[in-house]
């Protein structure tokens, strides 16, 4: 494969040598596009003799192969490192200053940055507005570390390791693109229905597995709009990727109204949230005490059933898919039940328990389809089998006639 590699002005420049080396050795075509500041710390010649390609910064050579705008087509991966905040701020703008501005504009394979500069830098709300501007446009972001920098200083916005950079990197080469053109939508976490300010009725899931699909459907093309309940900042924060918008909800009625808007634009509605099956019929305004005397008794009212109306409301070609978390030997039979009852296309169960299914980085996800037949049935991390889950949504969009 044909890989870019544009090198800009920091000290971090010395790194992109082996991360050129590691591309080199798996096979692929390298070119490097140096920026001028570039060129200051690390010389032409190594980046020649490295990539086994010419190398120039600028657009007015090699005009006869309209190489500013050649090299951008026939990538088949663009990776930015170090990406000074100059750069990144250039690339917001869509400037094409020099050769590595055109070949950024020209091109439409995936682009990878791994950003490098002070942590002062790092954190200004300029830079930070141009990283969220960047993801929002599909660009992948590898880093920054937190560790040593340049003049004595620490902190976040050192770049990333050449190894981590390039493992990032043969991911996104490896990844299929099979979704492309889909809107899918995922539910993540766990709802919360209120019982005072203080307390709440709720449920054990941390949402990594709603996260880990919504990363795993973006790296395969799809665009992805994910409600998340609850879900704590470390797990969310793996889901702030190219491709993915995030709505946050907290109770059950909360993710209803915002699954129904996501359910206007998505092809595919994925509901793996753990949702409140009941609510406490009146919210007391003020914190339940003990002074009040006796044991307070709650009233319970049944919640709407998200998926079930998701699906009795579902557009021509719309899929649903609901999750079951059971518990017993028959979670499968139940789980079959569930889906029919439901009306939803396919069901994906997992047996859960006090030291399985929750709170846990691993899981096993049995998916049942339309026949009631077991179409998938995978265990591992939790990316591991939300790909699986994703190859049976593809597989019964690829088999079946829309449904009305």
């Amino acid at each position: 494969m044909e890989i870019v590699v544009g090198v800009t002005g920091g000290i971090a420049a010395y790194k992109a040598v082996q991360l050129v080396r590691l591309f080199i050795g798996d096979g692929h075509e390298v070119h490097v596009i140096p920026t001028q500041d570039a060129l200051r710390f690390v010389g032409l010649p190594t980046w020649e003799a490295i990539s086994r390609h010419r190398v120039t910064t600028s657009v007015h050579d090699d005009v006869a192969e309209v190489r500013h705008v050649a090299l951008g087509q026939r990538a088949d991966l663009v990776v930015v490192a170090p990406a000074t905040a100059n750069t990144l701020a250039s690339m917001a703008a869509g400037l094409a200053s020099d050769l590595l501005g055109t070949t950024l504009l020209a091109t439409r394979a995936p682009v990878l940055v791994a950003p490098a500069m002070h942590t002062e830098m790092w954190q200004h709300p300029a830079t930070q507005a141009n990283m969220a501007l960047l993801r929002s446009r599909g660009v992948h972001v590898v880093g920054p570390d937190d560790g040593p920098l340049t003049g004595g200083d620490s902190g976040p916005g050192r770049m990333s390791e050449p190894e981590a950079i390039h493992a990032v990197a043969v991911e996104l080469l490896a990844q299929p693109r099979d979704l492309a053109g889909l809107t899918i939508a995922v539910s993540a976490g766990g709802t919360r229905e209120p019982i005072d300010p203080v307390r709440y009725i709720g449920n054990r899931s941390t949402g990594r597995q709603g996260v880990a699909l919504a990363v795993a459907a973006a790296r395969r093309g799809a665009r992805v709009l994910l409600a998340a309940c609850n879900v704590e900042a470390d797990v969310l924060r793996q889901a702030h990727r190219a491709g993915v918008e995030c709505a946050e909800a907290v109770s059950t009625h909360d993710l209803s109204v915002v699954m129904r808007e996501f359910a206007e634009r998505a092809d595919v509605l994925v509901m793996a949230a753990a949702v409140a099956d009941y609510r406490v019929a009146e919210v007391s305004e003020t914190k339940l005490t003990k002074e009040a005397g006796g044991v307070p008794m709650l009233a319970l009212v049944e919640n709407e059933d998200i998926v079930a109306a998701l699906a009795a409301r579902r557009r021509k070609g719309q899929l649903v898919v609901a999750f079951a978390a059971e518990t017993g030997d028959d979670y499968l039979e139940r789980g079959r039940r569930k889906r029919r009852r439901k009306g939803a296309d396919l069901i994906a169960v997992n047996q859960v328990g006090w030291d399985k299914g929750f709170e846990s980085l691993h899981n096993r996800l049995v998916v049942i389809g339309p026949d009631d037949d077991v179409v998938a049935d995978s265990e591992g991390t939790k990316l591991q089998v939300a790909d699986a889950l994703l190859d049976a949504i593809a597989g019964l969009r690829s088999r079946e006639a829309p449904r009305g």
